[in-house]
């Protein structure tokens, strides 16, 4: 059985793309995808199941599967037509429900042949089972190939995954802190984030040395992720990384994997967000790269009757504003959007005096013009995509600022970037709490318990929690999450560093230019965040009372040594994998960060989950009621 590693793709390093290609690779029936060849490719039924579908989603679009070759693409436990005389190619997790399915497939002749991808390697049993399938229906030459993909994570950005999209809760800050779980839970939750990782390195080509904090469920993972490593590598037959380069066991070309746990840091999940990409998650629907509009924001973001209920929109890798401005903080959006339209507005209206000039003129102004006019008219095509995008961005920003100046998230964001800088605050919190006309009671809520996390030591007195509560009580917030964090900061063994208090990184024209005034143009600051901080300290090998106690662990030393070595060049390439649920917040930072390292330093970021800040509220009020 045939195993897939892209250790020879030495162009590109980002996820992304070694994800793209693999999965590229897959429809081609397992055969690489030259980018000169004229032939037409084979037509052929894409089959996935839920988590295929999740992974090939954000990366392959529908007319890109088409140019492949896929002529439909069904889901597994959908009821399916026999399509004769044409390949299937499943992708898929090597579960016992979707074997049956795939048997059942092969017992009825559904397709000419198959081609069968598996997300994770495929057990032994699993496979006896296709082959007594395939030997019952007389169809043994009709399975062409079983390949263990090692694709089980989904690339999101160049630089970011998370582990799966659906059936995530056992993933999540609550999976993994709630008070009733089993050792069992713990288990399958560290096998799964296992699996995803060493796919990632096997789609990457490459072994990573490990860190990670010591008791809790990074160290959980990293001991179990290092054994599966050590295990392959032992396995010299099969390595998945056997044709990975050698530059030495101690090489600066390997790439670090940093195993963090969300209570690392738990004031950044709930930070009111204040760049693009981080604002369209908190306020709005956006799941893998798709965001819809909803409720109060369709009616600023839609133009026809239907869409009241929503409108949706995909946030691709190839939309050059939303590359150029994702990070970017809201304002900047808000007159970028203005300009990139003013400058289609007038790409249009020199086509306009072109077919005007192209009219009037005769002889050689005539000939001129009239191939001036023809190159204009070549360049209609992407004028009109730039004008879609920018229709789309337009749309996206008057929603968002609606949302803004409605509930003064412009203040909220100041305020709690006062409160991590340890600046002094323009107001009281329990009088923003009081305030009537600040916010949602999340909104409020969410300002208090980064307040409440930022106090050193066990919190404030019970007088004044109490006062608090009261208030967040009367504006209608649920503060069991209060109730919980107040127990995590009393039992936690690591009392909050002071250097904890790091700021976070956070339609038509006229009515950007004109609604946003009253908007603070807030500057987002080049403070890194907890993780980043960490990050920089682990990749420059500096030492740090925040790192100083991390293990180290390499697959490829022998004898593995209890701390770093003491004498080793920087790492340029690492990977951050946060367990207990993500953020865009503490990814643009990362990035950011990357930036003003001038090319020396490349990092992706990695979660188990990735939650907005009312998703990471609402885990917090169950382990609140639970306690």
């Amino acid at each position: 059985m045939a195993s897939n590693s892209f250790a020879d793709l030495n162009e590109r390093s980002d996820l992304r793309f070694r994800q793209t290609e693999a999965i590229k690779r897959m429809v081609n029936f397992g055969t690489p995808v030259r980018a000169t060849t004229a032939e037409e490719p084979a037509w052929k039924v894409l089959v996935y199941d839920k988590y295929g579908q999740d992974i090939i989603s954000p990366v392959l679009s529908v007319p890109e599967l088409r140019e492949r070759g896929v002529t439909l693409h069904l889901q597994l436990h959908s009821k399916r037509d026999q399509v004769a005389d044409v390949p299937a190619v499943y992708f898929v997790l090597p579960t016992a429900e979707n074997i049956v399915r795939i048997c059942q497939d092969i017992r009825s002749e559904l397709y000419d042949s198959y081609f069968l991808n598996f997300i994770t390697a495929v057990p032994r049993q699993r496979l006896e089972e296709l082959a007594t399938a395939a030997i019952d229906a007389d169809a043994v030459g009709c399975i062409k190939k079983i390949v263990d993909q090692y694709q089980s994570f989904l690339s999101l950005e160049d630089n970011m995954f998370i582990v799966r999209q659906h059936d995530q809760d056992p993933l999540s800050f609550y999976g993994i802190n709630r008070s009733d779980a089993k050792d069992t839970d713990m288990e399958l939750m560290r096998d799964a984030i296992v699996e995803s990782l060493f796919a990632l390195f096997v789609t990457l080509g490459t072994v990573p040395v490990i860190r990670c904090p010591r008791g809790n469920a990074a160290e959980m993972v990293a001991e179990a992720l290092d054994k599966k490593l050590r295990e392959n590598l032992r396995d010299t037959r099969n390595s998945l990384f056997s044709g990975e380069t050698a530059a030495g066991q101690f090489s600066f070309q390997r790439p670090l994997l940093i195993l963090l746990d969300r209570s690392i840091d738990l004031a950044t999940p709930l930070h009111h967000s204040w760049t693009y990409q981080a604002l369209i998650h908190d306020l709005m629907d956006l799941s893998l790269n798709r965001v819809t509009v909803r409720g109060s924001d369709a009616a600023a973001a839609a133009t026809t009757a239907g869409a009241a209920s929503g409108k949706s929109y995909d946030l691709s890798s190839t939309d050059q504003f939303w590359q150029q401005h994702r990070g970017s903080a809201f304002p900047t959006v808000a007159d970028s959007v203005q300009a990139a339209l003013q400058e289609y507005q007038e790409a249009g209206e020199r086509v306009k005096d072109l077919k005007v000039a192209a009219g009037e003129d005769d002889g050689t102004a005539l000939m001129q013009n009239t191939q001036k006019l023809s190159s204009a008219l070549g360049s209609v095509p992407g004028l009109l995509e730039k004008k879609k995008a920018i229709d789309m961005h337009t749309n996206l920003a008057s929603a968002l600022l609606e949302q803004i100046k409605e509930r003064k998230l412009d203040m909220f964001f100041d305020a709690e970037e006062k409160i991590l800088s340890k600046s002094s605050l323009e107001r009281p919190i329990i009088e923003i709490i009081r305030d009537a006309d600040a916010g949602t009671a999340q909104d409020k809520l969410r300002l208090f318990l980064i307040y409440y996390l930022m106090i050193p030591g066990p919190g404030m007195p019970d007088a004044e929690l109490d006062q608090h509560t009261e208030a967040l009580t009367a504006v209608g917030a649920d503060i069991s999450a209060v109730k919980y964090l107040k127990q995590w900061k009393a039992f936690s063994e690591m009392a909050a560093p002071a250097s904890r208090a790091v700021s976070s990184t956070a339609a038509s024209s006229f009515s950007l230019k004109s609604m946003i005034k009253g908007v603070r143009d807030l500057v987002i600051t080049d403070k890194n965040l907890p993780v980043t901080r960490i990050v920089e300290s682990l990749m420059d090998m500096t030492s740090s009372k925040e790192v100083d106690d991390y293990r180290y662990l390499d697959p490829k030393v022998l004898r593995q040594a209890d701390g770093a070595p003491k004498s080793r060049a920087p790492f340029r390439e690492a990977v951050v994998f946060v367990a207990g649920g993500g953020n865009y917040i503490e990814y643009q930072n990362l990035q950011e960060f990357c930036k003003r390292s001038n090319g020396s330093k490349n990092v992706s970021y990695g979660t188990s989950q990735l939650v907005n800040a009312n998703q990471f509220i609402e885990q917090l009020v169950r382990l609140g009621g639970s306690s």
